[in-house]
């Protein structure tokens, strides 16, 4: 008999493996509590740092700045950031700041490197938005990358200074400035940036003044493809499931025929299987459950659901991730929190385990003003609870908080 897993089991045992239901004990590894969630969006660092942050007790965003950066942290001088010194930091580093799941900016384990770098680059991928004078050839493709490494080899380089040696090492079709970018044209190299991130060619160095810099990770010795794909799938079951190949797929910005076929060679090679999870509608299932997978054995959760209430900044990978996300984002939150259906572009309130409102953080010097907007009435222990997590949201950035609890003015992703 399939095993029948209700929303608020996953959502316990999800919580629980993210360092939600509990936070990590004091001392753990920045980079253990980014493995935990997979990886964890950076596009916007304060709020990587408060999504590790809130995991892990004491961490704050020095902390997880180390982790990225070793002794080579950002810097405000305008000294150069290629010297022996800051590449010698990158070395040291337990995360990367990289291109990540679905080309966007994270933070990924550098250990886990091996395998995010192959199963990246193996997702099939679409034509791509640019027109066909625009975008360049697989063969183009594979020359950008290859020169993109070679150049950050032992080099921490500007945006700029990156251009130049790429065309350098290609040729002056590499820097045509036909690339449609923020009311600009960039040179053609750039479209593939994030290819160059997922390969291992590429990560953020620390910045120089305002400027950022790119310079390459660590050295590895990649996984075999397959073998990485196969491991990305247990890992994210085992973090985010039970879940589906749509899922699966929506998470990595795949296809989803080709997600649909992966979990199918995983299965038959016993390596997940199936059960029923609330929520997942399938043909036949009048109960509002249908068929999603666990890796295989792994199908024990916790008696009880958590409860509270807790902050996850943009992009949180909580919230990006767990499925159904209509269960996630009941009611008035699926209007109110999302943006177009898109997870992410608000930071949210969750009650218990499911998303009861949105907040936004303003910072002035030392002090930073906290609002948060509840989509219901919090409880006399809910607006106390409340208050302990925006000190902690404040210790994370070293800042003294203050609440307020009130409509949040701002747009998404403000």
């Amino acid at each position: 008999m399939t095993l029948r897993i209700t929303w608020e089991q996953a959502s316990a045992r999800r919580m629980e493996r993210q360092f939600l239901a509990n936070p990590a004990p004091e001392g753990t590894p920045v980079a253990d509590v980014v493995s935990a969630m997979l990886a964890t969006h950076a596009q916007v660092l304060s709020a990587a740092e408060v999504s590790v942050g809130v995991r892990a007790i004491g961490v704050t965003r020095a902390d997880v700045r180390a982790a990225v950066w070793g002794d080579g942290s950002p810097s405000s001088s305008e000294e150069t950031a290629s010297s022996t010194e800051s590449v010698s930091s990158v070395k040291s580093i337990s995360l990367v700041k990289t291109y990540g799941p679905r080309g966007t900016v994270h933070l990924l384990p550098a250990r886990e490197l091996p395998m995010w770098c192959s199963a990246l680059p193996a997702v099939p991928g679409g034509a791509g938005p640019f027109a066909p004078d625009v975008r360049v050839t697989e063969e183009q493709a594979r020359q950008i990358v290859a020169a993109i490494g070679d150049a950050l080899d032992g080099a921490c380089l500007t945006i700029d200074e990156l251009g130049d040696e790429v065309v350098a090492r290609t040729g002056p079709w590499a820097g045509d400035r036909v690339m449609p970018a923020f009311q600009d044209l960039w040179p053609r190299w750039r479209q593939v940036m994030h290819r160059a991130g997922q390969s291992g060619a590429l990560c953020f160095g620390p910045n120089r003044g305002r400027k950022v810099t790119y310079t390459r990770p660590p050295h590895f010795a990649p996984q075999p493809p397959a073998e990485a794909l196969r491991e990305l799938v247990r890992r994210y079951l085992h973090a985010y499931g039970p879940a589906t190949p749509a899922h699966f797929a929506k998470w990595l910005a795949a296809q989803g025929g080709w997600a649909t076929g992966l979990f199918r060679e995983l299965a038959e090679a016993g390596e997940i299987e199936e059960v029923e999870l609330e929520g997942v509608t399938s043909k036949g299932s009048g109960d509002g459950s249908g068929v999603a997978w666990v890796v295989a054995g792994d199908t024990v959760f916790p008696a009880e659901p958590p409860r509270g209430v807790r902050l996850l900044p943009y992009f949180d990978a909580y919230a990006v991730a767990a499925q159904p996300r209509e269960l996630l984002f009941p009611g008035a939150a699926y209007q109110r929190a999302l943006a177009g259906g898109q997870a992410g572009n608000f930071p949210v309130l969750l009650v218990d385990w499911v998303v009861a409102g949105v907040w936004h953080q303003r910072r002035r010097g030392r002090r930073t003003t906290v609002t948060v907007e509840p989509l219901g009435r919090l409880t006399a222990r809910q607006e106390r609870e409340l208050g302990e997590r925006v000190r902690r949201v404040g210790e994370v950035l070293e800042a003294e908080a203050e609440l307020v609890i009130g409509e949040v003015t701002t747009g998404p992703h403000a």
